[in-house]
């Protein structure tokens, strides 16, 4: 009997040992550059110890959570939509943006820039109440699938984010996503993919218009008021939405850099700064530079360097890019 809870005692322990919050990662420096600074943070009665009601961390979505490559997934919805409601608006065919979209002409599409982009959007993503949008969204999520990778999108959050999430969240963390992404597209999925609560994501957005109607009461989405979350807004945005100053921050682009030097002056507690750098064409896509949509990192870089924040080589650092069990990729030669 003592053998056996012996052997027992042991076959647990080295389970225990085996559990590995992190598994999706190399044994590399950036995994214990991360284990390093939450067991400093967490520990009570060190210089590093920070207070769990001050353990706020901010995380970056596009090109940091899920792929912003070849186009954001919030872009792909936008076009997806255009195609889809063309049938009701035959007017649409006469306008070369438009008819553009419903041909999938990118180039075209590319040329129309920022002002192109905006008239996408405002058909989109306004006039229709927030429980509509919503609901477009979670249709789309699950009849649509990534060109190249053949998952659907919300099967496409990158797993090793995706366990350093839940393992922050297992040391007290509290995790908030600060995007350029639409709050509300950013909000359905949230949950299911990152258990990251509504509430809890900042993005950008415009104003809702409130109505009374015969069965309630409705907010109507607009393009009014538009705030565009990023670069030097993100700060602003956390400011607004949290209230108190992040310990920690994640991103992946130049977008990305004022969070993280609002983060790193932090003047309460010894911060933590990651940078992921795509650079695994092969399970994803690799740039920096010349990146094929949104997500240039070319400051960053050097300011990481500087600063000392962490620079995850996707290539080098991640065992899988997405869960096997969603998403499974084989790799481009």
């Amino acid at each position: 009997m003592k053998r056996t809870l012996i052997a027992a005692l042991l076959l647990s322990l080295c389970g225990t040992a085996a559990a590995d919050p992190l598994s999706a990662w190399n044994d590399t420096a950036s995994k214990r550059a991360i284990e390093a600074w939450v067991q400093n943070a967490t520990k009570p009665g060190s210089d590093t110890f920070i207070p769990p009601e001050k353990r706020y961390v901010v995380f970056d979505n596009d090109g940091t959570l899920w792929p912003e490559a070849p186009l954001t997934f919030q872009i792909q919805f936008a076009l997806d939509e255009i195609k889809r409601l063309a049938p009701e608006h035959p007017e649409w065919a006469k306008d070369p943006l438009l008819s553009a979209v419903m041909k999938g002409d990118t180039k075209t599409i590319a040329a129309a820039s920022q002002k192109g982009l905006m008239k996408i959007l405002a058909l989109t993503h306004s006039g229709m109440t927030t429980g509509e949008f919503n609901q477009r969204v979670a249709e789309w999520v699950t009849s649509h699938k990534d060109t190249r990778f053949g998952c659907r999108y919300d099967q496409m959050g990158y797993q090793p984010m995706r366990q350093l999430l839940d393992y922050l969240r297992e040391n007290g963390f509290k995790t908030w996503i600060i995007s350029g992404g639409g709050i509300d597209f950013m909000r359905v999925l949230s949950q299911k993919m990152y258990g990251i609560p509504p509430e809890q994501v900042v993005g950008s957005f415009s104003l809702s218009e409130f109505s009374l109607t015969d069965n309630g009461t409705q907010l109507r989405k607009t393009m009014q008021g538009a705030f565009n979350d990023d670069a030097t807004s993100k700060p602003v945005a956390i400011h607004l939405f949290m209230g108190q100053r992040p310990v920690a921050a994640f991103g992946n682009s130049d977008g990305d850099l004022a969070m993280l030097q609002y983060t790193a002056a932090n003047p309460d507690a010894k911060t933590f700064g990651l940078l992921v750098h795509h650079t695994d064409a092969a399970r994803e896509y690799a740039y920096d530079s010349h990146p094929p949509a949104s997500g240039k990192l070319v400051e960053g870089l050097k300011q990481a360097k500087e600063k000392g924040w962490t620079i995850v080589d996707m290539k080098q650092d991640w065992k899988t890019v997405f869960d096997p069990a969603q998403c499974p990729v084989k790799p481009i030669p």
